[in-house]
């Protein structure tokens, strides 16, 4: 098969979506608004099929194609999938609410489907310059995302914000990618690679490269002191936004940092570098992640600051430079998602037309009115927590695991201490559920798709957390023959 051909053929999950995303675009113009559920079910059959699409077009050895633009490997088809999926679900979720917000339109599923696309560029790729394209495209889309509440001040305040502090991430990113680029002459990852190895590398501008790029990824994050846009844009944005920024995009992350420090970067001496300021990032966003949540009286911002000590504890596991702590990471990411899809999603299934149901005062006397709902959010609570035997417990001991078998003792304590101060706010909201007086007059779930979503979505961080070894395993699986190490 001619080269250019097979290159394309590895591609055909990422050109199946544009297509997908054109075809609702040309769609949408020919539909009038009570024919809008076409198009919320024809994103999600795009989806569906684009989540099945890179299981038969990936290499179980990692491949360099597009002149070294992307890599095929076996990584890059199961956060493909994964993340396909957790999109199809966020949107079920999400039906309802964007009814109810006048959101139901072809420009809300387009601009979902272009995120979702900039993410499967970033996860594939095995150069600067596509990454850089895939963030940009996932960063563009979520932008024009959180301000399309046109009349809500609070939205096109987030947007702003959003717009600025992401672009002055994207700004530091790409300064850090040049000065790599001046001390190596390459964006390809494997020619940087080869570049260190040789010692041809100007050592200086280079690690000063390094710098720049913590600074970025550290906003893309949302790391401290890089934070200060999370709780503004995940309160701002309308709900169902902020449970999109809230999840997928925590997959592409892991998949940029570990492209682009691990891969790229992963030098013993470039490592020490930069493990050495992930350190005090991931410090920064336990501490002050968990202690700030302490404060908050809405509950997506609660979430926000709960991000934030998450992504301390996913870069603890990055910081290690490890198989194992890759391995953690990975498993880290994948169950903290699916704890965010729930913890956002109950947001959505409870809200109506003019009640947001996000204040933690909204939460209250929930057993009461709806002990299946208040059930089920205890779970993701305590999964969150890091309680057993949810998921949660696991992704944070394997986490801790693999710091103490490096010697990072200290880190390790400090992570289990944060996490208790974590659970008080967890532990708060179960209290507000069951033992607050009711304060809504009517919380009734009236959407029965969600409320079956919302129940596989709980009880999947029950299962994982009584059967955690073979998503350990996979991810061990993963890590180990995609990741190039030196």
């Amino acid at each position: 098969m001619d080269f250019q051909l097979l290159d394309l053929y590895t591609l055909v999950p990422e050109i199946f979506l544009l297509i997908g995303v054109s075809a609702i675009l040309l769609l949408d113009l020919f539909l009038s608004e009570e024919q809008r559920d076409v198009t919320f079910y024809f994103s999600l059959i795009v989806l569906v099929v684009t989540s099945i699409l890179p299981w038969f077009f990936y290499d179980a050895d990692p491949r360099v194609i597009m002149n070294g633009l992307i890599v095929s490997d076996s990584l890059g088809a199961a956060l493909k999938s994964f993340l396909c999926l957790l999109i199809a679900v966020g949107l079920l979720y999400s039906k309802n609410y964007l009814l109810s917000r006048g959101l139901h339109r072809g420009e809300y599923f387009s601009l979902t489907l272009f995120a979702t696309l900039g993410m499967m560029v970033m996860i594939s790729s095995n150069h600067f310059l596509s990454l850089y394209l895939g963030l940009e495209l996932l960063s563009l889309s979520l932008y024009a995302m959180v301000a399309l509440q046109r009349d809500s001040g609070r939205s096109s305040e987030a947007a702003i914000k959003y717009f600025i502090l992401g672009a002055i991430a994207s700004g530091m990113l790409l300064y850090g990618m040049s000065m790599v680029y001046g001390a190596t002459g390459n964006l390809n990852i494997e020619a940087i690679v080869a570049s260190v190895l040789a010692d041809d590398a100007d050592s200086t501008l280079l690690r000063l490269g390094v710098v720049f790029l913590i600074v970025g990824i550290g906003f893309k994050l949302g790391a401290v002191p890089f934070h200060m846009w999370v709780p503004d844009v995940y309160q701002g944005s309308p709900t169902s936004v902020t449970l999109l920024i809230g999840t997928a995009p925590k997959i592409a992350a892991f998949a940029f940092v570990l492209r682009l420090l691990a891969e790229a970067l992963g030098h013993p001496s470039l490592h020490q570098e930069w493990s050495q300021m992930l350190t005090v990032l991931a410090v920064a966003s336990l501490v002050i992640g968990n202690v700030v949540a302490i404060a908050q009286t809405n509950f997506k911002r609660m979430l926000a600051y709960s991000t934030i000590a998450h992504m301390g504890f996913l870069l603890v596991g990055f910081m290690t430079g490890s198989m194992t702590g890759y391995s953690a990471s990975l498993f880290y990411v994948l169950t903290y998602v699916l704890m965010a899809l729930g913890g956002f999603g109950v947001i959505l299934l409870l809200a109506r037309d003019g009640f947001e149901a996000e204040e933690l005062s909204d939460l209250s006397g929930l057993s009461q009115r709806n002990p299946w709902c208040a059930f089920l959010l205890m779970i993701i609570l305590f999964s969150m927590a890091g309680i057993p035997p949810t998921v949660g417990f696991w992704s944070k001991l394997f986490v801790i695991q693999a710091i103490v078998d490096l010697g990072y003792v200290g880190l390790a304590v400090l992570a289990v201490m944060t996490s208790l101060v974590g659970a008080f706010y967890y532990l708060r909201v179960v209290k507000i559920m069951y033992f607050d007086e009711n304060e809504v007059s009517n919380s009734a779930v009236t959407y029965r798709t969600g409320m079956a979503i919302f129940g596989v979505n709980g009880f999947l961080l029950l299962g994982l957390g009584l059967f955690p070894g073979w998503l350990l395993s996979l991810c061990e699986t993963l890590i180990e023959s995609s990741v190039r190490t030196f």
